[in-house]
């Protein structure tokens, strides 16, 4: 190890201690996104249709007992003997739909406004339907449905929101602090005096990445720590562990955008304008504030090539789907391309000195 490296990581990490305001937002604020996340949906589930019955519906008035307490689970219906202020419900989107029975025949009001959750209800009343006609054929059912989550029980809401924030904060952290630092430190003249120091090139970017890799790993700990207290209820998967290379590998690529951003900047400032509006619509179009499950086919590819969609999709596989050590090996490949691919940019225009 060269003699330079030590001190120069060490001095680096005290100016970040020390630096009370790149300690809040480089750790404190997304960690306080977690517990306000964790803390509001941590027992949410699968939100429940909202149906209206008018007046008399045979299909679901008779429907056995154990079938109806399993419609419960799903729905929450409601009667009404006024079909026009029915329908006005379901137009103005206070119900998902109405129902009313018309001889034989089960009629859905719907409003084309929401057809997500018009679909899900014209689904669940099919399938009423489709047992009610079993029921009448006298003959009994040869099959069963078996609805089974394809995720564990344990998996809560916080399971999801973890590796989105985490991946995040881990962006921010790396592309500030290699944007800012880079910039103040030529605003300063610390640059041209690393320069004419005794201190290799290779020394100051090895500190820098030092640096920025104990403090992404400091944010992981903090991170996980805090959403595995009982009150959020984090659950790990056996794999876990490999979110830590995948997660340094992150960093690199984050520390090489922000030494791109910080090249093409001359105040603190402009540095930290430039790394907000990079990491911020990244961290939107990457999914990692809320799922992009129903997001336009586009949006979902290009979170599948973001830098932060590698890194939140691989933490996502090892410590929530419980994927195997081998499936981040892709995520941490790309992130070293991409890394590699902007330190080169980021190389050619560097510059020692301000203009």
């Amino acid at each position: 190890m060269s003699r330079g490296l030590k001190p120069l990581s060490m001095a680096m990490l005290r100016g970040f201690l020390r630096d009370r305001t790149a300690v809040f937002f480089t750790i404190l604020f997304p960690l306080m996104f977690l517990v306000l996340f964790g803390g509001l949906f941590k027992d949410q589930g699968a939100p429940k249709a909202d149906i209206i019955q008018i007046g008399s519906v045979a299909v679901i008035d008779q429907m056995p007992e154990q079938a109806r307490t399993a419609l419960v689970d799903v729905a929450e219906i409601t009667t009404a003997t006024d079909a026009a202020d029915a329908l006005e419900q379901v137009r103005k989107g206070d119900a998902d739909a109405a129902i009313e029975q018309r001889g034989d025949q089960l009629v859905v009001h719907f409003s084309e406004a929401d057809q997500v959750s018009a679909g899900y209800v014209i689904g669940l009343l099919n399938s009423i339907v489709q047992q009610a006609n079993i029921g009448v054929s006298g003959q009994p059912p040869r099959f069963s449905l078996d609805a089974l989550s394809v995720e564990d029980e344990s998996l809560q809401t916080i399971q999801y929101i973890t590796p989105g924030l985490l991946g995040w904060a881990v962006a921010t952290a790396a592309t500030f602090g290699a944007a800012i630092t880079l910039v103040g430190w030529r605003q300063k003249r610390i640059l041209r005096r690393l320069r004419l120091a005794p201190i290799s090139t290779g020394d100051v970017v090895g500190a820098r990445v030092g640096t920025t890799t104990l403090i992404v790993l400091g944010q992981t700990a903090i991170f996980l720590g805090v959403a595995l207290l009982p009150y959020f209820g984090l659950k790990l998967t056996d794999y876990w562990w490999m979110a830590i290379p995948l997660i340094v590998a992150g960093s690199l690529a984050f520390l090489s955008l922000g030494l791109l951003i910080g090249a093409f900047t001359d105040t603190i400032d402009s540095a930290a304008a430039g790394a907000n509006l990079v990491v911020l619509p990244m961290a939107f179009l990457s999914g990692s504030f809320f799922p992009l499950d129903n997001a336009p086919g586009w949006l979902q590819a290009l979170s599948h090539i973001l830098p932060l969609g590698y890194l939140r999709e691989g933490m996502m596989d090892v410590m929530v789907r419980g994927a195997g050590p081998l499936s981040v090996l892709p995520h941490i490949a790309g992130l070293l391309l991409f890394g590699a691919v902007v330190t080169l940019i980021a190389s050619r225009f560097f510059r020692w000195d301000a203009i």
